[in-house]
């Protein structure tokens, strides 16, 4: 969460001209229902969807494309293992001390940290950070994420990012 995995992959399709498609639009699209209508059905609903679409958008033969999957993605099922089999997976990385400040400028937007206090939001990512660890560890490769504060940085993030993963324009996957 916060981590810019829409900031930089919108740049980064625009920029190397390949799709970016965001799993959980994806998922609302091939769903017709929220996440959040998804989640009140159960969180078990929502992962067996999300594990679908995952699925769907990384079949052979489809167009090379940047998924930005959400935080919670790899973390289920064997969705680590066949996002590595099918692309190149990178951790976007952002200083602590920014992606705090980015998610208490958007903190009234994100239904799970809306009623949290700046302490509270501080515990809720470190305990979620040290939960998902093991997973995120899995990934491919890592991205410094924290230089996406304004056009310039976006446009340097997405110039480095494109000459390390995609220059053979291949499926990446963020996290």
């Amino acid at each position: 969460m916060a981590s810019g995995k829409t900031t930089l992959g919108r740049a980064v399709s625009r920029d190397a001209g390949i799709d970016f498609i965001d799993l959980d639009d994806y998922i609302v699209e091939r769903e017709g229902l929220s996440v959040s209508e998804l989640f009140a059905r159960g969180e078990d609903v929502f992962r067996d969807a999300e594990r679908r679409a995952l699925r769907s958008l990384l079949e052979p033969g489809r167009p090379a494309a940047l998924i930005a999957c959400g935080g919670g993605t790899p973390c289920f099922g064997d969705n680590m293992e066949l996002m590595n089999s099918s692309g190149v997976t990178v951790l976007l990385e952002a200083d602590h001390d920014i992606l705090l400040n980015r998610l208490k400028l958007f903190r009234a937007q994100r239904p799970l940290l809306r009623d949290l206090d700046d302490r509270a939001l501080t515990d809720f990512v470190e305990r979620s950070m040290a939960s998902r660890r093991q997973h995120y560890g899995k990934a491919s490769a890592r991205f410094d994420s924290s230089r996406l504060e304004n056009e310039a940085e976006i446009a340097e993030s997405s110039r480095q990012f494109i000459n390390r993963f995609l220059t053979d324009n291949q499926q990446a996957t963020l996290q």
